[in-house]
């Protein structure tokens, strides 16, 4: 077996003995992998403190066969996120954020573009920008949701109806997420999921899909909560099951 090298962001971790650990680490190099930490839940060990959630850690782990646990055998800390441990709503967004990479991606399939905007987001999350008195952590958690859901193949269709593809127009659009996007009024009828979908919502969608810095524009708070109630529903139809923190999200 070949040590390798990766950067990683801790997901999840479970106690597997008296002295080690499980952990599923999402990495820049070979996306999401399960390693087994021998000695992981020892005060001293080569891990420290570096399979805390939520860490950013520098790795070497060897590759096992199919079907089993790789073997971690070194874990340095590279960055933390501490600001996210005094902002409450900013925490269950970084844990959210982990829950859907942890439950929704495949091992060993990379999206080195998805690790850096989960790593920019977890920067930002918690702050807030200058001269603005909303917080950022919403609308922050928004546009990670639709690049997770552009690289995994999921991306909402929000410029032609989905069903009958014509220019997406008008006072009387729907969304549905059965549908994956955009109803016009004469198709809407046929997905019992739809909903109205209003002009200001659709164009903050728009804007969160196409633009890294979208978010941070000063949506109001109606804006902020139709785009957050959305997602929520086309989030747990996609994934197949409503995402444990979703609940304690806000917008």
């Amino acid at each position: 077996m070949t040590a390798q090298k990766a950067t990683a962001l801790v997901l999840r971790t479970v106690d597997w003995s008296d002295t080690s650990r499980i952990a599923t680490l999402w990495t820049r190099e070979f996306g999401k992998v399960r390693v087994l930490a021998k000695g992981g839940r020892r005060l001293k060990s080569n891990f420290e403190s570096a399979l805390d959630l939520l860490t950013v850690c520098s790795i070497v782990l060897l590759r096992k066969s199919s079907g089993s646990l790789d073997l971690l055998t070194e874990a340095r800390v590279v960055q933390r996120f501490p600001r996210l441990r005094s902002d409450l709503p900013a925490l269950y967004a970084g844990y959210y954020l982990a829950e859907l990479l942890a439950d929704w991606t495949e091992d060993y399939d990379p999206h080195p573009s998805l690790f850096d905007e989960a790593l920019e987001t977890l920067q930002t999350l918690g702050t807030s920008l200058a001269g603005q008195q909303q917080p950022v952590t919403g609308p922050r958690l928004m546009r990670f949701e639709l690049v997770l859901l552009r690289e995994l193949g999921y991306s909402p269709v929000l410029e032609a109806c989905v069903a009958c593809q014509t220019a997406a127009s008008g006072p009387e659009l729907s969304f549905s997420p059965a549908a994956g996007g955009v109803l016009c009024q004469n198709c809407q009828t046929r997905y019992r999921d739809s909903r109205p979908l209003a002009a200001e919502t659709r164009e903050a969608l728009r804007a969160l899909q196409e633009s890294p810095d979208a978010w941070r524009h000063s949506w109001s708070p109606l804006v902020r909560k139709d785009v957050r109630q959305l997602l929520n529903h086309y989030v747990t139809y996609w994934l197949g099951h409503r995402p444990r923190l979703l609940p304690y999200l806000g917008s």
